[in-house]
């Protein structure tokens, strides 16, 4: 296990690589880095720095990099506003040769996902009505797989982006 700490604005990041040692080298079966992120304002920044980075290592377009980017600022301030948890999130990067997998954790209420309705755009532009209630769709339609797992013991968001030809 490798462990590195880096301090920035105040705030301890920690990424965690699993590893195995073999034949003298480190030989890294789907390496994992995982953020602990207190919920705080602009918390979800430090997950997308921390996309931007695995995204470089894993050679993905910028195009794909912002698309998950977007997909956890969207995931992170779900997790922040409806998950009525009071401590911190998870965020867990499965970095693999064909995919990047990204779980947000929250130890919240849990919700049904089946329940969340596609907001009527002509009701948001025309309207007064908040503008707001978009991220689960743009989540789906940034991300190539999404997968929520919800209970009362909180809510597990499973989101894959696959590495394509042109990012090798």
């Amino acid at each position: 296990i490798l462990l590195f700490l880096e301090k920035k604005e105040n705030y301890l990041f920690k990424s965690v690589y699993y590893c195995k040692l073999f034949n003298n080298q480190i030989m890294s079966k789907n390496p994992t880095v995982e953020l602990k992120l207190p919920i705080l304002k602009n918390m979800e920044l430090i997950a997308t720095q921390t996309a931007e980075v695995v995204s470089k290592h894993m050679n993905l377009s910028e195009e794909k990099s912002g698309e998950i980017s977007m997909a956890i600022i969207e995931a992170c301030i779900n997790a922040f506003e409806h998950s009525n948890s009071k401590e911190e999130i998870f965020i867990h990067f499965i970095i693999s040769e064909t995919s990047l997998t990204v779980k947000v954790i929250d130890q919240g209420v849990g919700f049904d996902a089946t329940k969340v309705a596609i907001p009527d755009i002509d009701s948001k532009i025309n309207t007064k009505e908040r503008k707001r209630g978009w991220g689960v769709m743009l989540i789906k339609e940034l991300m190539d797989y999404v997968h929520f797992t919800s209970d009362s013991s909180g809510t597990t968001l499973t989101m894959v982006k696959n590495k394509g030809q042109k990012d090798e």
